[in-house]
């Protein structure tokens, strides 16, 4: 499928959607149209709220903020997570030690430590992006490992056969195969580490858009709720759309799948 084509179906699917919310929002189908409106809004007024943020340029400073912290929150994660995943895969008994102190570590619920954070490191910015950075961390983490791991035996024994020593074989056998696994949870991580910012600007913050969130569901501004979100969605294809430019870029070797899997 050519990408014009896709961006077609993509921009389809998405016009639909919008078109299902409107028509439930504005037509008596499922209730009176003022009642729905109070808990869904409609398209129209969102998209209008939308357009005003940015028009009046109050949304930047909120955008700026928010940025920033998933921008940390991702890059200190995925940073340890690919150092960690590495070292524990190539040191069985490192990870023989420390695996059931990282599988309790990984299963303490974000949301409890967010006040924690917010106690050790104030409300700023560093308690949001170390909620991020638990919630990318370990995602990459596990991925890098499991990449790591799964090198097939024959081309390291042939890497070793060709004189290879530890370093070489890092850069030139494990870090390729580690790649795709490294990337795929990569682009997970977007989003977790945007989730990390918001929710901790959602329950304590002076600003960003976690903070624009919980203002206007303090005051049942249900357009505003919404606005929030779809500027979130947006926000998360755009950083994205970088991560997927710096896969193509490190991954140009990797062979481009065949149509008939396409």
């Amino acid at each position: 499928m050519s990408r014009a084509k896709l961006l077609a179906w993509q921009a389809g699917v998405g016009l639909a959607m919008l078109l299902l919310w409107h028509v439930l929002t504005v037509y008596p189908i499922i209730g009176a149209p003022r009642q729905i409106q109070f808990f869904f809004s409609t398209p129209v007024d969102v998209l209008a709220r939308v357009w005003r943020e940015f028009a009046s340029g109050e949304i930047w400073y909120h955008l700026y903020v928010t940025l920033l912290e998933t921008l940390l929150a991702f890059a200190f994660g995925a940073a340890g997570g690919i150092l960690f995943g590495f070292l524990f895969a190539r040191r069985e008994f490192l990870a023989a030690v420390f695996d059931p102190y990282i599988k309790a570590a990984n299963a303490l619920p974000r949301v409890v430590l967010a006040p924690i954070f917010a106690l050790w490191f104030g409300l700023g910015i560093w308690s949001k992006v170390a909620l991020g950075f638990t919630l990318v961390f370990f995602i990459v983490f596990f991925n890098v490992y499991q990449g790591v791991r799964e090198v097939s035996p024959v081309v390291l024994a042939n890497a070793r056969m060709l004189g290879m020593n530890e370093r070489q074989l890092l850069r030139h056998v494990y870090w390729p195969a580690a790649l795709s696994w490294m990337f795929s949870s990569l682009h997970t991580s977007v989003g977790f580490a945007l989730v990390g910012a918001v929710v901790g600007e959602y329950l304590g913050s002076s600003a960003g858009l976690g903070y624009k969130i919980q203002q206007a569901e303090g005051v049942f501004d249900v357009t505003g709720v919404f606005a929030g979100m779809l500027i979130l969605a947006g926000f998360v294809i755009v950083i994205d759309s970088f991560v997927t430019l710096i896969e193509k870029r490190l991954l140009a070797w990797r062979p481009a799948p065949s149509a008939g899997a396409a």
